[in-house]
């Protein structure tokens, strides 16, 4: 793998409006427990709703009746949180404990309820000190759901690199700074580099990802 851009993608169509769109829904049952969404075949994800509490736990009771007189138990609005965490992202993980929400209501049915569509995207990944060039179609501009600096795993951009620099997975933060340049343009250019981002991980080679579609002015 080179250094320069993994891909550089065209779009030919408008994108479509979100009505009409499939919805997907996850509904997990045990706080700590792994609460996935995805769209790693068809998309990113875009999140609708999202509930934590005991309001409408029949579905986690296990037949059962679900004890849920607990005021604190009360269903709660997380789709902020769950938002800010998931959209753009192909696939998403995370847990009732990531949203400041667990524990306590001991011998109440609980439950973490989202609800998602996945959109049409174009996913573009550009390797450090490269640049990186989203571009749409005649009379299209683009829209960035989501952009990210730094790196996630330990198989992306490490063509040359020694182990020492690709070994911390756990630096990945999303920037506006993208969105902030490009959206609205026909065409955009920019770096992947710290001088751009920051430098969220020192010592790691790092690139950027960024999730955009295009459409129509």
């Amino acid at each position: 793998m080179s250094f320069s851009s993994i891909a550089l993608v065209v779009a030919v169509g408008c994108v479509l409006g979100h009505a009409g769109m499939p919805s997907e829904r996850v509904t997990t049952c045990v706080d700590g427990v792994v609460h996935r969404l995805s769209c790693e075949l068809s998309g990113v994800i875009s999140v609708q709703t999202s509930r934590y509490g005991a309001e409408d736990s029949a579905a986690c009771n296990d037949g059962r009746k679900a004890e849920i007189s607990n005021a604190t138990c009360s269903d709660v609005a997380v789709v902020d949180i769950v938002k800010k965490k998931c959209n753009g992202k192909r696939v998403c993980e995370l847990s009732s404990s990531d949203l400041g929400v667990s524990g306590g209501c001991r011998g109440t049915t609980k439950y973490l309820h989202t609800t998602y569509t996945c959109l049409s995207a174009f996913h573009h990944v550009t390797c450090e000190h490269s640049l990186a060039h989203l571009q749409c179609g005649e009379e299209q501009v683009i829209l960035v759901y989501r952009a990210e600096y730094g790196r996630r795993d330990h198989t992306t951009c490490i063509h040359g690199r020694p182990d020492s620099q690709i070994q911390n997975i756990n630096c990945l933060n999303p920037t506006s700074k993208v969105a902030e340049r490009c959206d609205g343009k026909n065409s955009c250019l920019i770096k992947a580099g710290n001088s751009e981002f920051g430098d969220p991980c020192y010592g790691t080679y790092k690139y950027l990802e960024v999730a955009y579609t295009c459409s129509c002015t």
